[in-house]
């Protein structure tokens, strides 16, 4: 084996025990380091450790009130696009409009171990938007995930628009998880006293969905597999890196293609897209998450369908070929509503510009948020 020269710098001590899985280091405050085995092996090891940006002397032991008062000055000078309105949180069984005191416990199960499951309702102009619809996905994937809500449907339900109320907020977002809840910090979650439930309005400062055309690229990262795609879990690390990817290429997204090389979804977002023959198709939904915009656009495309607009609607498994052969193809999602895409990897899409029915789809979900029917649109009573 070549030698390690960098462990010389090393500036105190390295003791690795001879069997487990932890071991003992420290390190200088900066250190660059690599281990190359040669090209025989072709294996390497590279180690980077960077100065830190904030320079800690001393860390204080803090009063719960000190604690408090650092959390409340943290948020306050965090300038970004979204504001939090309102916080339900089964743990205090409470609603708090104060965004310091909007917390989860570390040794709750889905922060240490991923292990809760989440979905989001629109509010537009004092109405959830699909809320029925978003709620029942959410505890389909609570099912999968072995988490036992700890209230029936009846009252999560009141719980999300009661706090949607004392966030006055009329325009923005609600988004809510459930947990196999706080315990300890083991794998399992049978020492979880009791599965929580937390929700949040948000409402966003940036630019409302406009339509406007982007770009994608056919994403590396590997896609997950059906049995953990078809749950929206808080497991988003493969939709994040796949995100990460797309915006380091200069596109918006990255689009995944399922264990046979169909097209599936984007990282956040269905896919869909209007033929030469002018027939709107979208993926399967078996491997994939069932999108609520997605299959509200479904039924909304009837309406195209009696104006001659389209002259047909399926779901399809779509090929990459087919993809980038279409008139128009478009991302569904309640973030982005219906999004036309113009190019895909170096393949522009139709002529390179927003298509008509794309843009007919965005203006029918826009108008189905504001005056839809009831089925769709719950009012909250402020």
């Amino acid at each position: 084996m070549a030698s390690l020269p960098f462990l010389s710098q090393i500036s105190h001590s390295l003791s690795f025990p001879r069997h487990g899985h932890c071991f003992h280091r420290h390190f200088p405050t900066a250190l660059a380091a690599s281990y190359q085995s040669g090209p025989s092996s072709g294996n390497s090891w590279r180690v980077d450790i960077a100065d830190s940006k904030t320079q800690v002397s001393r860390v204080p032991v803090l009063t719960s009130s000190e604690a408090y008062e650092r959390l409340k000055s943290f948020r306050e000078k965090i300038k970004g696009k979204q504001q939090f309105l309102a916080m339900y949180s089964s743990i205090f069984d409470g609603i708090t409009t104060d965004p310091a005191a909007m917390v989860i416990p570390m040794d709750d199960h889905m922060v240490h171990r991923g292990h809760g499951v989440f979905d989001t309702a629109a509010i537009m102009n004092g109405y959830l938007y699909e809320l029925d619809q978003h709620l029942d996905r959410f505890l389909g994937s609570a099912s999968l995930s072995k988490i036992d809500p700890p209230f029936d449907r009846g009252s999560i339900r009141r719980i999300l628009i009661e706090t949607v109320s004392a966030s006055k907020c009329r325009k923005g977002s609600l988004r809510y998880w459930l947990s196999a809840g706080p315990g300890d910090f083991q794998l399992s979650p049978s020492n979880c006293h009791q599965s929580s439930l937390y929700a949040i309005v948000i409402q966003d400062l940036s630019s409302s969905p406009n339509f406007r055309g982007v770009k994608v690229v056919t994403s590396s990262v590997p896609i997950k597999h059906p049995k953990f795609a078809i749950t929206k879990s808080v497991n988003y690390l493969p939709n994040v890196l796949s995100k990460v990817e797309a915006e380091e290429a200069g596109a918006f997204v990255g689009i995944w293609l399922d264990d046979e090389g169909f097209v599936a979804e984007g990282p956040n977002m269905n896919v869909a897209f209007v033929t030469k023959e002018k027939e709107l198709i979208m993926p399967h939904f078996d491997k994939i998450l069932s999108g609520c915009t997605a299959k509200r656009v479904l039924t909304l495309a009837e309406d195209l369908l009696r104006e001659g607009k389209l002259k047909g609607i399926r779901v399809k498994n779509v090929t990459v070929e087919e993809g980038k052969k279409a008139e128009e193809m478009m991302l569904l999602g309640s973030g982005i509503l219906v999004c036309p895409v113009v190019q895909w990897d170096e393949h522009v899409i139709g002529d390179g510009k927003e298509g008509p029915v794309t843009q007919a789809l965005f203006n029918l979900i826009v108008d189905d948020m504001k005056s839809g029917p009831s089925s769709v649109r719950i009012p909250v009573p402020y």
